[in-house]
């Protein structure tokens, strides 16, 4: 695959609607629209069946044709809709030449009839079920994939004309991909135009000072969705909103949220527009790979964020703060099934965190921690400081993850919150938990479990999905984009299967770690 370096920007699109070339000053845009179409028509009574037979080479496309009983697709009828979602690959984070280039180069009919096709399955391809394969770039992926048929939807939709309709209609049409697609447009357009600044370095900035880079400040804060106007009677006085915006942002991406405007957070402000659009085409290309129809009711949690959501029956139940894996013990991508809740639960030791952080500790450190042995592993006893809390949400997955409570409340208050071991902390979970047995009518049985003070499971009638998800760009509940950092380092196996020339990216640093799970 081409590398074409910064994806898809607005101008190169407005240069592909004219089939890469400058239009004339003197010529319409609606003519220059015709002429760029015109190059792409086929002109189907001179491409023969013998002739598609004698060229095809991929099977795929063999395929199609066979389909088609060897006829030609793209007639006048036809190619103006294909070719206008080929062109318009870069509202999907795509570079609209990867998909055009060959059928431009093609300079007789057969060979534009067969570029036309292969141009229609390959973004066909990347937006019903994204241009990578997940299981191949991380070592755990389990998360629903969509299921699509392309050949056959291309075959149908060529025959009814509806060659772009259909192609649109593959990628995700919920309201957070469409965000996102417009706020990628946008970061794109600006990149493009060469009008993205930086703002200068200096003493630091605080509340009540004046400084000529706060005009600056509140366009950066505008364009990622912390302030929603600029109305200032003094342009160069750092205010309070101002302040109060600074720090929403900089809770956001890990840092002291002390509204200051120091190195960490200048360095956060002057993330430029390429650099943002290019986070949004990874977060686009993860939507891809979901299935399109999530269960209404499920647990979702955003590794990235470090937040959960309960959805019921399609509407946002409940949402809190948690602790998810420290780089290293990442949190995998994966579904999973809440089947049972688990009061006062007991802790088995994974060898793993035995050997790497327990080998050295004695009898005393086991006994003043509730530990025993048993059969060989090292299992920590119900208690108020058992590293799972008072409860356990057990789920049924291949990677023994699965959401708890925590007797370290403390880490619920930092911006970062990746420091466990790979499974999920929740935030205040007791209450969580009652939650979730109230929805399940078990709360009695649940509240039963609780008082004995024994290691007690609560079963589900009807298993809750969890889904474990990594999204450095998201839409908030207002529709505002919002980017968080890349903990993992994840977005970069991401970026460079969609055409990103590699980069090195700092992870997330994690100055704390316990026990706990």
């Amino acid at each position: 695959m081409k590398k074409y370096g910064f994806l898809a920007s607005a101008a190169a699109l407005a240069l592909l609607t004219a089939c890469g070339s400058e239009p004339d000053a003197a010529t319409s845009g609606s003519e220059t629209e015709a002429s760029a179409e015109a190059s792409y028509l086929v002109e189907p009574d001179q491409v023969s069946a013998s002739a598609l037979q004698d060229a095809v080479s991929e099977e795929r496309v063999r395929t199609f044709y066979e389909n088609r009983d060897w006829q030609p697709a793209w007639t006048p009828d036809n190619v103006g809709s294909l070719v206008e979602s080929l062109r318009g690959a870069g509202q999907h984070g795509l570079d609209p030449r990867e998909f055009v280039t060959a059928i431009d180069e093609a300079s007789e009919p057969t060979a534009r009839e067969l570029a036309l096709t292969t141009a229609a399955l390959d973004l066909a391809d990347v937006l019903a079920d994204g241009r990578a394969d997940p299981a191949e770039l991380f070592e755990v992926y389990t998360l629903e994939r969509p299921e699509v048929d392309i050949v056959a939807g291309l075959s149908q939709a060529a025959s009814e004309n509806s060659a772009g309709e259909w192609l649109e209609a593959l990628a995700p049409s919920d309201a957070e991909y469409q965000a996102l697609s417009e706020a990628y447009m946008r970061f794109a357009e600006r990149a493009a135009s060469g009008q993205d600044s930086s703002i200068e370095s200096g003493d630091a900035i605080e509340q009540g000072d004046t400084d000529p880079r706060v005009g600056q400040i509140v366009a950066k804060l505008q364009d990622n969705g912390y302030l929603q106007d600029s109305e200032r009677e003094n342009p160069d006085l750092y205010s309070e909103r101002i302040a109060s915006a600074v720090a929403e942002m900089q809770r956001d991406f890990g840092v002291k949220d002390d509204g200051i405007i120091g190195p960490d957070t200048l360095e956060i402000l002057n993330t430029g527009a390429e650099e943002r659009a290019r986070l949004l085409a990874v977060n686009m290309e993860r939507r891809r790979w979901y299935a399109r129809e999530l269960p209404s009711t499920r647990v979702e949690v955003n590794i990235a964020d470090a937040t959960l959501k309960y959805m019921r029956d399609g509407e946002l139940r409940d949402s809190r703060r948690v602790v998810v894996g420290q780089p290293d013990w990442e949190t995998p991508q994966l579904r999973s099934a809440m089947f049972r809740l688990v009061a006062n639960p007991t802790w088995t030791v994974p060898k793993s965190i035995e050997r790497e952080e327990l080998a050295s500790k004695g009898p005393g450190y086991l006994d003043r921690n509730n530990m025993v042995r048993r059969d060989g592993y090292i299992v920590q006893l119900p208690g108020p400081e058992n590293a799972l809390g008072e409860v356990k949400f057990d789920m049924q997955n291949d990677q023994a993850i699965y959401l708890h409570d925590t007797a370290a409340m403390q880490l619920f208050e930092r911006n970062q919150r990746h420091f466990s071991h790979g499974c999920v902390r929740v935030n205040d979970a007791l209450e969580f938990a009652q939650m979730l047995a109230r929805d399940q009518q078990v709360s009695s049985e649940y509240q039963q479990a609780r008082g004995s003070g024994e290691e007690t499971f609560v079963e589900f009638d009807d298993n809750l999905p969890v889904r474990l998800v990594y999204h450095t760009a998201f839409a908030d509940r207002s529709g505002n984009i919002r980017f968080r950092m890349d903990p993992y380092g994840w977005d970069e196996a991401v970026a460079e299967a969609l055409g990103y020339e590699p980069r090195q990216v700092a992870r997330v640093r994690t100055e704390i770690s316990d026990i706990g799970p």
